[in-house]
């Protein structure tokens, strides 16, 4: 298909794609493929306002109704599961099958929220006080500022809009000025969802769309109490204090600079096949991306020299095409950034394997994933380059490898490879991986939505998708009833008159 059949499939008239003032280019030629129009800054108060006015509305509407607009949405998107797939392709560059897994990931967190809609369960609490009734119950917030990256451009913004929805809130999506369309896409796709509802409020879901300053109008306004941002640590240093010094709820999903251990028992033959689709997936575009391989002494040698192999193999190219593995990089800032960080390398000692600017790829940032064998955790190492680049390093105890897993800014996802019992439930203990996600026998790349997902440290603290990540969207409330003819007060107080 064309760009512009992609484009048609997906439902855009040709006035949406002209006229603007945001150029959108598709990484996989680097070829112009809209103009759009952005948001002014000076629409956000209303726009923020159409939000609050539906969230009156909306937060007295029952959970279980709630759920049954999300169960829409996700029969929606299974109906146009192959164009939002494809236009993913487009606008982002993953493979074709990577397309359609992220949006195969919306369905099911449409699936886990309409059942959630019905378990926002609070606690009835023991009092000590006689004839009381002690209990917490949650309640809906307010309007949600969703702020996501281009490299995960529509799976993101369904965990935070379906959990935000299910839990009585409206929602204010401001995408990557890198990937717009599927934005537009995926308003589209949910609008429909919405007239077969029938009775949501306008302004329920709404789409911005432009650079830092209509991010800023959602970070700084009082009225969008909880601001859910994904993307990089430098934009969530900024975020975060910002919500936080008006007394809004940041719910950052920052940086990672995952890692594997790969010990002496591990069946390398499963490494291999783990540690290449983490690392080289989405073009090390994933947050969850494998970018440091910490392996025993003992097999390093044969371990690397496995890896070169199924390195040298891979197909490089239109992630379009029939078995292509590793498409393009989003742009050619990433490509350079890229080489640069391989430079860094070799000037700290590493030895690069692969690695180089992939050549008869017509358009786009391609490039050859690279392997880089170093000897020791370098400075280069401990910063995440948003890139398909693997750094190895060698360890003796498991102790030591712990400790070089652990020993960067960053805390999302982690794993270790191992048929020793006693030091996989060591991995996952207190004294273990300090990540937000830990594995065994499974890379670090491509989590289930069931499980809270996010990470510690300058990665940001916040969870979303599934677990209780919910009640991040929502306020908890504890109440106490007393139904006793007496006025007891707790802790044994006496005050009588």
């Amino acid at each position: 298909m064309t760009h512009e059949d992609v484009l048609k499939a997906a439902g855009f008239g040709a006035a949406e794609l002209r006229g603007g003032t945001l150029a959108v280019r598709s990484p996989i030629d680097g070829a112009e493929v809209a103009r759009i129009r952005e948001t002014e800054a000076a629409e956000m108060p209303a726009i923020i306002a159409r939000a609050q006015q539906a969230f009156r509305a909306w937060r007295a509407v029952p959970a279980p109704r709630r759920g049954e607009l999300v169960r829409l949405l996700g029969e929606e998107l299974r109906a146009a599961k192959d164009e939002l797939g494809a236009l993913v392709t487009l606008e982002a560059g993953k493979i074709t099958s990577e397309g359609l897994g992220e949006v195969q990931e919306m369905i099911d967190i449409c699936d886990f929220a309409t059942g959630l809609s019905r378990q926002l369960y609070g606690y009835t609490i023991a009092s000590e006080r006689p004839g009381h009734r002690m209990a917490e119950t949650w309640h809906p917030i307010g309007p949600v500022g969703i702020i996501s990256a281009f490299n995960f451009p529509v799976a993101v913004w369904s965990w935070n809009a379906a959990m935000a929805l299910v839990c009585g809130n409206p929602i204010i999506w401001k995408p990557s000025e890198k990937t717009p369309l599927t934005a537009m896409a995926c308003l589209k796709i949910l609008d429909r969802a919405l007239a077969r509802f029938g009775d949501a409020p306008e302004g329920l879901a709404q789409l911005v769309i432009g650079g830092p300053e209509i991010g800023a109008a959602l970070v700084d306004s009082r009225d969008v109490p909880v601001v859910s941002a994904t993307g990089s640590t430098r934009m969530g240093a900024q975020v975060g204090p910002k919500v936080a010094a008006r007394f809004g709820r940041p719910i950052l999903e920052l940086g990672g600079n995952n890692a594997m251990i790969v010990a002496p028992s591990a069946d390398l033959d499963m490494a291999v096949r783990a540690i290449v689709f983490s690392a080289v997936g989405t073009a090390g575009q994933r947050c969850t991306s494998l970018r440091r391989l910490i392996v025993h002494d003992s097999i390093r040698t044969d371990l690397v020299a496995k890896l070169r192999a199924a390195y040298a193999s891979l197909p490089v190219g239109d992630p379009r095409a029939p078995g292509t593995l590793v498409g393009p990089l989003v742009d050619e800032a990433a490509l350079d950034a890229m080489q640069a960080a391989l430079a860094q390398a070799r000037s700290e000692g590493g030895t690069v394997h692969g690695g180089a600017v992939a050549a008869g790829v017509a358009g786009g940032a391609y490039a050859a994933p690279a392997l880089v064998e170093m000897p020791a955790q370098s400075a280069i190492v401990k910063t995440e380059t948003f890139a398909p680049i693997l750094y190895v390093v060698g360890y003796e105890t498991l102790d030591e490898a712990i400790a070089l897993q652990n020993d960067v800014p960053q805390g999302l996802s982690s794993c270790i490879f191992t048929l020793n019992m006693r030091e996989a439930e060591t991995f996952l203990s207190a004294t273990g991986s300090d990540c937000g996600i830990a594995n065994v026998n499974i890379g670090p790349s491509g989590a289930e939505i069931g499980g809270a997902f996010g990470g510690e440290k300058e990665t940001g603290g916040g969870r979303e998708s599934g677990s209780d990540a919910w009640k991040g969207y929502m306020r908890r409330q504890t109440s106490t009833v007393n139904f006793s003819a007496e006025l007891p007060l707790a802790q044994g107080v006496k005050f009588d008159l």
